[in-house]
């Protein structure tokens, strides 16, 4: 199940929210790779109705899914009043050819309101999360002190790096030094942020990375500052 789920069902899963307004007899050809998949991943007969699997494999029908995932997008939009789609509204042209013919294919936000109409949540509002401006795909002005950014690590001696740090902290010496690390072995990962008078120590998850470890030590420190 892991297997179909991480890469088959995955697959299924990118742009649903897209290709979901394809019509109901398009979207059925999907409905063989996931039962054919359950089989397979169950052991069960070609005969077993294709309810038992849904109930014994946890796993939803597709067309159950897409909505679901559909409602994500949809409520992550309404959430956001920052995207792009969240106070589209179809024009009154489109409108009326969407009332009157039923051939026309309603967008992504049309398809969602008949959705919650069907499910009885049309009348749930929603909240507006606090949006984030950091955009880290753009240079932010972040300003910092590097005094190695110019020494190769293997090929500088430590003397140099010590004698480059005892320069720096003679320089800031009114200033509070912090200092962080992050570790990682095979079962474990954890960080600590030294101060003058206290020390944390703190354990992650094991699966998470030393680039976690590192930045969640600066991030408690500077928390804790």
């Amino acid at each position: 199940m892991r297997i179909y789920r991480s890469i088959i069902l995955s697959k299924i899963d990118y742009g649903c929210m897209i290709y979901g307004s394809a019509r109901k007899s398009v979207l059925q050809k999907l409905d063989p790779v996931q039962h054919t998949a359950l089989r397979l991943c169950s052991g069960a007969f070609r005969t077993s109705p294709i309810k038992s699997l849904y109930v014994y494999c946890c796993e939803p029908a597709l067309d159950i899914r897409l909505q679901m995932l559909s409602l994500h997008c949809f409520f992550r939009i309404a959430s956001n009043s920052l995207h792009p789609y969240h106070n589209f509204k179809l024009r009154p042209s489109l409108l009326r050819l969407q009332n009157a013919r039923k051939t026309f294919i309603p967008p992504f936000l049309s398809r969602m309101q008949a959705i919650l109409m069907e499910l009885n949540l049309n009348h749930i509002s929603v909240t507006p999360q606090p949006t984030n401006t950091f955009t880290p795909w753009k240079v932010n002005r972040f300003y910092y002190l590097n005094p190695f950014e110019n020494f190769s690590k293997p090929d500088t001696a430590d003397t140099i790096y010590q004698k480059l740090f005892s320069e720096h902290r003679s320089h800031y010496h009114s200033f509070t030094p912090v200092y962080t690390d992050g570790t990682k072995s095979t079962n474990q990962t954890s960080f600590v942020a030294i101060f003058l008078n206290n020390t944390y120590c703190f354990k992650l998850h094991p699966s998470c990375s030393i680039f976690t470890a590192e930045i969640t030590a600066v991030v408690t420190a500077l928390k804790r500052f």
